[in-house]
């Protein structure tokens, strides 16, 4: 009986230790979903500040919309997710966005088409995703 005790330990300690290795593959995705959202984010903030209205805000807008459906329909074909994914995703999405609207409101308010304003605020607005990325993929 020990010996039978044993083997199936020993099998689901290697079952456990391939899940485990499956796991860490299957969430690399996450690493590139939020570089490509940081990346997105900045070139949609640049677009919509320096380029004339309405030309910006729709190609920016537009941009946006876009990037978000194709990243969207990325995450829900990804096979695994970290335990905690929900709570890490929701900080980011939450920092971005309260980044993005303060970035934009001012922006249109006091600096419309002021590229010492649109640059720098685009790389805050693009912060979130980047270190995001960075964060997980130490992980």
């Amino acid at each position: 009986m020990g010996e039978y005790a044993s083997n199936d330990a020993a099998a689901a300690l290697a079952r456990a230790t391939q899940l485990g290795s499956t796991v860490r593959e299957g969430t690399r995705w996450y690493v590139r979903y939020q570089y490509v959202y940081g990346a997105a984010a900045g070139l949609a903030v640049l677009a919509i500040g320096l380029w004339k209205a309405p030309y910006g805000v729709a190609v920016g807008t537009g941009f946006w919309v876009a990037m978000v459906a194709w990243l969207s329909v990325y995450a829900a074909r990804q096979p695994v997710a970290r335990q905690g994914f929900g709570i890490r995703h929701g900080i980011m999405i939450g920092t971005w966005a309260l980044l993005y609207a303060a970035v934009l409101t001012l922006g249109v308010i006091f600096f419309p088409g002021v590229a010492a304003w649109w640059v720098p605020g685009a790389v805050v607005v693009a912060l979130p995703g980047l270190i995001g990325g960075y964060l997980e993929a130490r992980r």
